[in-house]
């Protein structure tokens, strides 16, 4: 079941060496789904808005945008994505930094590929069964209240995920037009009009079937599976 689990997962590894990033894609790179690579921080976290990767291994000194700045800036917007660190052992002040970044885990040079490999194969776990595949190619995350299409990041604002996350959420994933005013304008006195531009404006976002309107109850998305 593990393998399996396994199998499912996109890595992103971040190394500007790239003997080093063949090294361990050959030793651990089969057992996953994918295994990309990026050469520094900045290409790393435009690969990672681009495919939504599952885990994340990076370096810690690389050109341009170093790992913990790129990890600093993917923290900010996920909280819960397994975040791996390669470092020198020398590089001490820059694991206290990381420290506030919530890092999950350290690997000091020279590390083993198949420690690597045992540590995620102990968290699969906890990163599986959280992916919802919607119609028209959509996919949202729930652990990181994310939205694709077709591997690719939607920018979303706080209310539009908090509507999506309302709909996946409810029973019968419909849900009234009076709780997503409720949910979320709170307090708030919002019209009907006020209700159906937002709803326009996420459709332009997404798609003009992503949400529909079901007359007389409320809004509601097509679900077609949760992805392992």
């Amino acid at each position: 079941m593990k393998d399996k689990k396994l199998k499912s997962l996109k890595i992103l590894l971040v190394e500007d060496e790239q003997e080093i990033a063949k090294l361990l894609k050959s030793a651990i790179g089969d057992n996953f789904h994918s295994f990309l690579i990026a050469n520094d921080g900045a290409e790393g976290f435009d690969i990672y808005l681009k495919t939504s990767p599952d885990i994340i291994i990076t370096d810690i000194m690389m050109p341009n945008v170093s790992g913990l700045e790129m990890a600093k800036k993917i923290r900010e917007e996920n909280k819960n994505i397994p975040i791996l660190v390669l470092s020198a052992f020398s590089e001490k002040e820059k694991l206290l930094s990381a420290i506030d970044i919530s890092i999950n885990k350290y690997f000091i040079k020279p590390y083993s590929p198949r420690d690597i490999l045992k540590y995620i194969s102990g968290i699969v776990d906890e990163i599986g069964d959280k992916k919802i595949k919607l119609h028209d190619g959509f996919v949202f995350d729930k652990n990181r209240s994310s939205l694709y299409k077709d591997t690719k990041y939607v920018q979303l604002t706080k209310k539009e995920t908090i509507l999506i996350k309302l709909i996946l959420n409810s029973e019968d994933r419909i849900i009234d037009y009076n709780s997503v005013k409720s949910a979320i304008w709170e307090d708030e006195e919002v019209s009907d009009d006020r209700l159906r531009t937002f709803v326009k404006r996420l459709r332009e976002k997404t798609s003009k079937t992503f949400i529909q309107t079901v007359k007389g109850m409320g809004y509601k998305i097509n679900f077609i599976c949760i992805v392992f």
